[in-house]
């Protein structure tokens, strides 16, 4: 077993970064973890709140590592919000083990990471047209440097990816957090996903102050997608649609400490989101430093 583990790695190790397209490339995937069990999810359907949110055989973070000189240092952040290229899982791989020890079916809602947690619970956006879809995160991979992400055929779909796409990443963190709980044996209370459909009941706005801060929701390349997204969370605080480039970020603004740390807390629980933090200066910092 020891002898098929090491070779597997190293197909990894050799193959990987020259990868650049979707035939043929199962040695993108995998880098840490073989012949784990299975996961179990007899009784749930492939991508109800069941399957998602279920324990894995093993919570992994792993050490940093390199792949053909690339070096990758796996964390845990609970305020992971970024934007790359995604591309798709190819189905060849059914049947193959994740990172974690799962079971890899491209019938279900999941992706890959070079560093988060596995597993994780993000919601992903296509930025060509607005449409999202929340995946658990459960394998090493893409080992191709152009591309932050690969999703899972039936999460592809969902959002619109036939090839290769730009898409925005965000963690979410009270799921993130219970799937780890659940992995580990920790007691946690159920915390459903956030579907679409479900609207919290809105805050009340604060008054404008002015800050330092900005809190970033999203960045997209929509107009219309921007504006719409603006307007429904006008009840937390002053929210603007600001171009840059062909991007318009939705971000509240005038900030100070205390206004931007409420307005982070309420959209995680609230919305589901991972919201970034960044100054004035366009400088980003830790959502969690204030």
């Amino acid at each position: 077993m020891k002898k098929f583990i090491s070779l597997a790695v190293l197909s990894a190790l050799v193959t990987g970064c020259m990868e650049t397209g979707y035939e043929n490339n199962t040695s993108s995937y995998g880098y840490e973890g073989f012949g784990e069990e299975q996961l179990q999810t007899s009784g749930a359907n492939l991508n109800d709140d069941a399957y998602l949110m279920a324990a894995a055989p093993k919570y992994l973070i792993g050490t940093s590592y390199k792949v053909e000189d690339v070096q990758y240092i796996p964390a845990e952040d609970l305020t992971y919000n970024q934007t790359g290229i995604a591309g798709i899982i190819p189905v060849e791989l059914d049947g193959s083990k994740t990172s974690n020890g799962e079971t890899f079916n491209s019938k279900q809602l999941t992706a890959t990471s070079k560093t988060l947690p596995l597993p994780s619970i993000v919601r992903v956006t296509n930025l060509d047209n607005g449409n999202s879809v929340v995946v658990r995160v459960n394998t090493r991979g893409p080992f191709v440097n152009t591309r932050i992400m690969d999703l899972s055929d039936a999460a592809a779909q969902q959002i619109g990816l036939t090839n290769q796409s730009k898409v925005q990443i965000q963690i979410l963190a009270p799921q993130s957090i219970a799937v780890k709980k659940a992995t580990l044996g920790e007691a946690t209370e159920p915390t459903p996903l956030v579907k679409e459909e479900e609207k919290a009941e809105p805050v009340q706005a604060a008054p404008v102050v002015t800050g330092d801060y900005m809190v970033q929701v999203a960045a997209v390349y929509s107009e219309d997608n921007a504006n719409a997204l603006a307007k429904e969370l006008t009840s937390y605080g002053d929210v603007k649609v600001i171009q840059e480039g062909d991007m318009y970020k939705v971000r509240f603004v005038n900030l100070d400490a205390a206004n931007a740390r409420r307005i982070l807390d309420s959209l995680r629980k609230d919305k589901g989101m991972a919201p970034g933090l960044l100054k004035k200066t366009g400088e980003w910092v830790n959502a969690d430093s204030i």
